[in-house]
């Protein structure tokens, strides 16, 4: 929560390849004080069935900026394992689907996680606000906007 000297920080992750909140993810937080200075880590956590992180630490008084550091490879491995163990018998027509629209599910990159292993955004805050940023996520992009 914020106050009338601090800014308070929450998120949310929606895995819009699946159309549902993405579970388990790590979520590091940072904070500086003014553009030139160094990153503080002041925590993390790991979002819920919900997608949401609601145990992020405060931010302390003279933060400007905030960085949410998301850690998505290992969130899209476990689901790329859970649905091929799931899928395994739609194997034949998800083959005859990558051949028919060119875009097989690892793409050009060879990797069956995801192409940005890792996603860090970072945004100005200012006291007496709170500043949801919500995540939505695919294996092949991301998109970011401050929230309500």
């Amino acid at each position: 929560m914020s106050t009338e000297t601090t800014a308070s920080v929450s998120t949310h992750i929606l895995d819009t390849s699946v159309g549902r909140p993405a579970e388990g993810v790590a979520v590091g937080l940072a904070a500086r004080s003014g553009r030139d200075a160094d990153w503080q880590a002041l925590g993390g956590s790991a979002t819920d069935a919900d997608g949401r992180c609601k145990d992020l630490p405060a931010l302390p008084e003279g933060i400007t900026h905030v960085r949410l550091d998301f850690a998505v490879e290992a969130y899209f491995e476990n689901n790329a394992e859970n649905n091929a163990e799931n899928n395994a018998e739609n194997n034949a027509e998800k083959k005859q689907a990558d051949v028919q629209q060119d875009a097989p599910a690892t793409r050009d990159s060879g990797s069956v996680g995801a192409f940005f292993p890792e996603v860090a955004i970072t945004f100005a805050v200012v006291p007496g606000e709170h500043f949801h940023v919500p995540l939505l996520l695919n294996p092949f992009g991301y998109s970011v906007y401050r929230g309500s």
